[in-house]
């Protein structure tokens, strides 16, 4: 006599049959796919053996959860994911580094190494103890909801000032050389009260009284980051050897210091990015580049600037050009 299986047995094996039994069918997927490389890396020495490394936020699937800082091939520093700075110390006067960082997720997996950059620490200073002064009338000026230029007047050194450090309460957010007296900051949240401080070092590590605080409020709502575009942008097109270029012009934005990067983007895309050798335009500044050879193409073409703290800063207006026009 033939016996008819129990209705629960039949339903298991159905449900086996559709799904993944953990007897028999196929595991939970492992993430494997490591995350993005850091993108807007900086590099300051801070002084003759420190050097400040800051980066962008890098993305994954299922969320970074640290970063690996690698001088030369050499990691010397790992930190968790919701950090995107960190001094590197330890290092000698007057020599030049390599610095390089990749992020990590929960399963272990390391991205690829971001852009490397190099800095040169300066040289040391002998027995050194007597620290700079105090930098003087720290000024602010919000710049819509989300970045503020903060400037201060020049501390004094016996044996010079090596940087600035800007702090954000009591957290260090940023790091300039020591010949700069004016940044922007950027990163803020709208309709939020800050509170900032300056401190001079010296090539010795020796650090200043912190400056007076200067508060300010970020606009409320969100903004297109208008503050920090470049300005006077234009764009027209020329023909050259059976070619045709779109030539670039705009006036950098105020940071503080020079922009030596730009992202150009064109149609709608991030098309390449411009980054100045040597000195970087500060007053005015010009590019040139290819489009193609036939003429009654149209296009649009945009840019915008990788400001101090390395991120990016808000698109200029966007221009619309045709070749043979």
């Amino acid at each position: 006599m033939r016996r008819t299986p129990h209705l629960s047995a039949l339903l298991a094996v159905t449900a086996c049959a559709l799904t993944a039994c953990a007897w028999g069918g196929d595991q939970d997927t492992k993430d494997v796919r490591p995350p993005a490389a850091p993108r807007g890396l900086t590099v300051q020495a801070g002084s003759a053996t420190t050097a400040h490394v800051m980066w962008n936020r890098a993305t994954d699937d299922t969320g970074v959860t640290g970063y690996d800082v690698y001088r030369g091939a050499t990691r010397v520093k790992r930190v968790p994911g919701d950090k995107h700075m960190v001094d590197v110390v330890g290092l000698r006067p007057s020599t030049t580094y390599t610095f390089t960082v990749r992020a990590r997720d929960a399963e272990g997996n390391v991205g690829p190494a971001g852009k490397k950059l190099t800095v040169t620490t300066p040289a040391a200073a002998t027995a050194d103890r007597r620290p700079p002064s105090r930098p003087g009338s720290p000024r602010g000026t919000v710049e819509g909801s989300r970045a503020v230029t903060l400037s201060w007047g020049a501390s004094k050194d016996d044996q010079g000032v090596a940087s600035y450090e800007i702090y954000q309460g009591t957290s260090k957010i940023h790091s300039v050389a020591g010949g700069e007296h004016r940044t922007l900051v950027t990163g803020l949240r709208p309709g939020t009260d800050y509170r900032f401080t300056v401190k001079a070092l010296d090539a010795a590590d020796n650090a200043s009284p912190a400056s007076r605080p200067v508060r300010l409020t970020t606009a409320a709502g969100r903004d297109d980051g208008r503050g920090t575009a470049p300005t006077d942008f234009r764009a027209k097109t020329r023909r050259a050897d059976g070619a045709y270029y779109i030539d670039l012009a705009w006036t950098p934005p105020d940071t503080g210091g020079a922009v030596a990067e730009y992202q150009i983007h064109l149609d709608g895309k991030n098309a390449t990015s411009l980054v100045f050798g040597g000195t970087a335009p500060r007053k005015k500044a010009t590019h040139s580049f290819y489009v193609g050879r036939e003429p009654g193409d149209t296009h649009r073409v945009k840019l915008r600037a990788k400001l101090p703290d390395g991120t990016w800063g808000g698109y200029s207006p966007e221009r619309t050009v045709t070749t043979g026009r």
